[in-house]
């Protein structure tokens, strides 16, 4: 597609890992597509990430109790749950609407939801790597959940049902085994889950590789082009950016990550309900280089909610979830957090040098589950974000399921149901 041409069938706004995987899914479809993103391909929270592929996280966020918990660490800033106190009757809506959700009867029906989008995304995304030949060190190598209280390990050992009825493998290790299968760990493991059907790759190198495959395949990918404003013209979609220019579209699917929640800037207000189902959830990450020893798979570390991840000369500690709206301020105490969860479970916490300290936003769903689909009375206008943590892991089949819909497929990959913008309207 050449750059002067302002038509294409398909016009995606945002080009982080969903915006870069609905965009390729559809060009795979035979459509004509054109992204546009207002900074850098991948440069939100698909940059700083773990790279974990996890169907094993299928159980979701808002769980019973997670509120007496979250009132406790509410006044601590180095929480894995943080939520700094300020006026803000937006944050305050969607946390009630979370809150509403932390039911037996919803985490066991959210969980579901997840799973279905983890379970098909997990070989979609190797299918991906193996047939476009995506250079992103993706590797199969499973995830173990690390414990160093005995009382969290039997507690971590109540979602094993759940788990199994998504169709997830656990591999149950006592402490002293791990030891001696894992020589990174520091003593005094009191056990570990091993999910053998999990992944990871390098997630700069996976966006990187998306972008590359789109370009050569003739995709228009342009960068440092923020929306403006997204309207109905006729039979079409215009598009007009903040440096004037428009571009047209049969249809126009929105990708914009935790910004959604911002989408009544440029669309009309038939998205207020949608944009008010998200908040930006607020994540940190150090990168190392290399240490001396590492582990032989990403792990959690289970007590901490920190991820450790490894790669070729690189290894990465990341997660917490905190609700400062978009403040872009680094958070010295996140980042101790981090670093002290990581001594306390491994040998080598940290490498010779640090590479990089990251914060980012994820799209949060207050039930948890990602918009995909049509905007309610707006033909050719779609939603898909809200991927919260699971943007990497959920991609690949949120993004066919995503072109299925807007080419008029009947024989889909999974029930679209759970996914449906409209429960929030």
């Amino acid at each position: 597609m050449s750059n002067t041409n302002k038509e294409s069938d398909v016009l995606v706004v945002g080009a982080g890992v969903i915006g870069l995987s609905g965009a390729l899914a559809l060009l795979l479809q035979g459509r004509s597509v054109r992204i546009l993103e207002a900074r850098t391909v991948g440069a939100g929270a698909s940059h700083g990430n773990c790279g974990t592929i996890t169907p094993s996280h299928a159980p979701p966020l808002a769980a019973p109790g997670i509120i007496a918990r979250a009132l406790g660490w509410s006044l601590q800033p180095n929480a894995p749950l943080y939520i700094p106190p300020r006026f803000d009757p937006a944050l305050w809506r969607w946390l009630l609407a979370f809150a509403r959700r932390c039911n037996t009867r919803d985490w066991h029906a959210t969980a579901l939801a997840k799973s279905a989008l983890l379970n098909a995304s997990r070989p979609a995304l190797a299918e991906w790597v193996q047939r476009l030949d995506l250079q992103c060190e993706f590797r199969e190598t499973g995830e173990d959940y690390v414990f160093r209280d005995t009382h969290a390990f039997v507690q971590g050992q109540e979602e094993l049902d759940l788990l199994a009825e998504c169709g997830v493998e656990v591999e149950l290790i006592d402490g002293a085994d791990y030891e001696r299968q894992e020589p990174a760990m520091r003593r005094g493991v009191a056990g570990a889950l091993r999910f053998r059907g999990d992944a990871s790759l390098r997630p700069d190198e996976y966006v990187a590789e998306l972008s590359r495959v789109l370009r050569e395949r003739g995709a228009d990918l342009i960068e440092g082009t923020p929306v403006a404003h997204v309207e109905r013209t006729g039979d079409r979609w215009r598009v007009r950016t903040a440096d004037g220019a428009e571009y047209f579209a049969r249809d126009v699917v929105l990708s914009t990550g935790a910004w959604s929640a911002q989408l009544e800037q440029i669309a009309d207000s038939s998205v207020r309900p949608l944009a008010r189902a998200l908040q930006p959830g607020k994540g940190y990450s150090i990168t190392y280089s290399r240490p001396a020893v590492v582990p032989s798979r990403p792990l959690v570390l289970r007590e901490r909610f920190v991820c450790v991840s490894m790669w070729d000369g690189m290894l990465r500690i990341g997660s917490t979830m905190e609700f400062s709206g978009f403040d872009a301020t680094l958070n010295e105490r996140r980042f101790r957090a981090l670093e002290q969860a990581a001594d306390d479970y491994l040998l080598y916490p940290s490498g010779p040098q640090t590479l990089e300290r990251w914060t980012g936003w994820r799209p949060m769903v207050s039930d948890d589950i990602p918009l995909i689909g049509a905007v309610p009375g707006q033909k050719g206008l779609w939603l898909h974000t809200g991927h919260g943590m699971m943007g990497m892991s959920m991609s690949t089949a949120s993004s066919l399921l995503l072109s299925q819909l807007i080419v008029g497929e009947s024989d889909l990959l999974i029930d679209p149901t759970p996914y449906r913008p409209e429960r929030f309207i």
